[in-house]
């Protein structure tokens, strides 16, 4: 059987931040699925650690899980909190900062080639 989706147990319920774990000094990845038209990944990031801006060729949604961060999109910064979520549209420039402790999930959708 085919696997889609990687990297967490299938039929059962859990808390789904906790797939990912907080590391001092480090952004912290863990890929749920990789392909030509879909990412999904989930990021703990380290109170001070970013990823600095780059684009991508994909629209970009962040679902904030834990903590606070900063989304800056062709910059003009955004403060994400537990619950908020924000679309990076594909071409732009964008980074992330965290604040404090920043757990997120990121789906990346790419056009159809």
């Amino acid at each position: 059987m085919e696997q889609y989706i990687k990297n967490m147990e299938r039929g059962a319920a859990l808390e789904f931040a906790s797939l990912v774990q907080y590391a001092e000094g480090q952004v912290v990845s863990r890929t749920l699925a990789q392909n030509d038209h879909v990412s999904l990944t989930l990021f703990a990031f380290a109170k001070g650690e970013e990823i600095s801006s780059h684009a991508s060729d994909g629209d970009a949604l962040v679902i904030a899980l834990e903590g606070e961060g900063r989304v800056t999109i062709d910059g003009q910064p955004h403060q994400l909190q537990a619950g908020a979520s924000i679309l990076m549209p594909a071409k732009k420039p964008h980074a992330i900062f965290a604040t404090e402790q920043f757990k997120m999930f990121l789906a990346v959708v790419f056009p159809e080639s």
